[in-house]
């Protein structure tokens, strides 16, 4: 069960690529966009929900199985971060937006994101502060596609 709890928390591993393992995850949560954008928003929301449910776990089981606060090479709550930034993103270009936003959120952490990271621990700690990246990072982008007539 500890391999299970890892592969998902490292991202099938993507997390422990050398180097910046956030921007590897947040690449991945990309890929899965890439797979799961067709869906009807009711279904995209269902597979994130399940995604962070799977990450609260995993993330809080490797943090155990590793024996350290909030791993770097566990990069699920980057995954489900970026797929929150790019819901309903119309196409590719407007999806590396969403990923730069996401990934400035996430790095330079934000109220209430940087609150989130200091003051909620374990699995739901890790989760929820890439979650409030993503939001903010949507936001954004939305907002801007909004002004620019697109969205």
């Amino acid at each position: 069960m500890d391999k299970l709890f890892l592969f998902i928390a490292t991202g099938a591993g993507s997390g422990r690529l050398p180097k910046a393992p956030g921007t590897w995850g947040s690449l991945l949560g990309v890929l899965l966009w890439l797979l799961l954008r067709r869906l009807d928003f009711s279904a995209y929301a269902a597979a994130v929900a399940v995604l962070f449910v799977l990450g609260v776990a995993a993330a809080g089981a490797a943090e155990k199985i590793l024996d350290q606060g909030d791993p770097g090479m566990v990069v699920i709550d980057e995954i489900v971060g970026q797929l929150i930034a790019l819901a309903l993103a119309p196409n590719l270009l407007t999806a590396g937006a969403g990923f730069v936003l996401f990934r400035f959120f996430d790095i330079l952490k934000p109220f209430p994101v940087g609150w989130l990271d200091r003051r909620i621990h374990g699995g739901l700690g890790i989760m929820l502060d890439d979650a409030a990246a993503g939001l903010m990072a949507f936001a954004v982008l939305h907002a801007v596609l909004r002004l620019a007539g697109i969205f």
